[in-house]
């Protein structure tokens, strides 16, 4: 049973979606994930984007602890009627709309987004059979909808490879939790910029 962990909502317990459509995040995993992104100062007023959301569980985080507004994207028809409900109880809390459920696979969703749309905060939670060279087609995808500053974090199986980065996108974290391991990327730093990759404990946007 999963639930959201703090904020305005926290202690709040999300609804999963039936049987084993989607791979939830585990609650050991978001509690860390959450914890380093608060440690990046990139949740709060931002515009976040849970990409393969299943039930919503990391944008709704996201929206219990501040951010300014959350979109899910889920295809699936049961996952985004949870995702919804995920939404309701968090938009209820809000008094406000802040979580908007789109369902739309990734791709057509990103080729959808208007130009000048740019997100802060980007979870992409894809199924694990999804191949290396399909991720990396939504990553170059999603690159132009990348704020400055903004952090994208991609889970992944600990056996899987490191996702490929299109141009303009470079890791600067990963963690490993278990048979999880999470990615953290960002815009490239500008040509002839200083950067250390033994010090890449956080993004740029954090200072």
């Amino acid at each position: 049973m999963s639930r959201i962990i703090a904020g305005a909502a926290g202690g709040t317990t999300l609804v999963s979606v039936p049987g084993s459509l989607t791979r939830p995040t585990t609650d050991r995993v978001k509690e860390a994930l959450f914890s380093r992104l608060d440690a990046f100062e990139v949740i709060a007023d931002a515009r976040v984007l849970d990409l393969y959301a299943g039930s919503g569980s990391l944008g709704v985080e996201s929206a219990s602890r501040g951010a300014k507004t959350v979109d899910l994207v889920e295809f699936d028809g049961k996952a985004s009627e949870v995702c919804q409900r995920n939404a309701d109880l968090v938009n209820t809390v809000a008094g406000r709309k802040v979580v908007t459920v789109h369902r739309s696979k990734v791709e057509s969703f990103l080729e959808r987004a208007r130009d000048g749309v740019r997100w802060d905060l980007v979870f992409l939670d894809p199924p694990y059979p999804l191949e290396e060279p399909a991720l990396a087609g939504v990553l170059a995808k999603l690159l132009p909808h990348l704020a400055e500053g903004a952090v994208a974090v991609v889970e992944r199986s600990s056996r899987s490879p490191e996702p490929v980065w299109p141009d303009g996108m470079e890791r600067f974290a990963e963690r490993k939790y278990g048979e999880t391991k999470l990615w953290f990327a960002e815009p490239s730093v500008e040509e002839g910029a200083q950067a250390d990759p033994d010090q890449a404990a956080e993004p740029n946007s954090a200072g």
